[in-house]
């Protein structure tokens, strides 16, 4: 993991770390702490995406729930989803925000940086692969000396 270089004294507890580009698996990390500081569950929540939007009608298909149809449980996640919708929001600088805006929940956001800046496990696979090959490949040509 590389950190932002720089003379780090120390840094605000309530203060969400802002994401410029650059040191994705840093801001990642210390995002993840701020979000568990305040509430675990929001951690969850990031990561799994447990919004229940939908449910099963008459016929058995699922269908998007109605304000009615919606449960205490259900209006206490869409807080917490906007709560940390609101953080990633206000942690990113103005080319990351353009990656993001169009994404409705945090999961989403979380899912479209990460692509973003990590690439997909297919592609991360893939560069190892090709590294590897590269390592294996690797010969002096000739009129090279060590």
């Amino acid at each position: 993991m590389s950190a932002p270089p720089g003379n780090w004294e120390g840094q605000s507890t309530s203060r969400i770390p802002l994401f410029n580009g650059r040191y994705y698996s840093w801001w990642k990390n210390k995002m993840r702490d701020h979000i568990i500081g305040e509430d675990y569950e929001l951690l969850d929540i990031v990561t799994n995406g447990t919004l229940a939007t939908l449910k099963k009608n008459a016929e058995g298909i699922d269908v998007p729930k109605t304000r009615v149809d919606c449960t205490a449980e259900d209006f206490k996640k869409w807080e917490k989803n906007a709560k940390i919708k609101k953080w990633l929001v206000c942690g990113l600088g103005l080319d990351e925000y353009s990656r993001i805006q169009s994404c409705t929940t945090a999961k989403e956001i979380r899912d479209t940086l990460q692509v973003a800046h990590e690439g997909t496990p297919q592609m991360k696979r893939s560069i190892e692969t090709l590294l590897y090959s590269q390592y294996e490949n690797f010969t002096m040509k000739e009129g090279e000396t060590i």
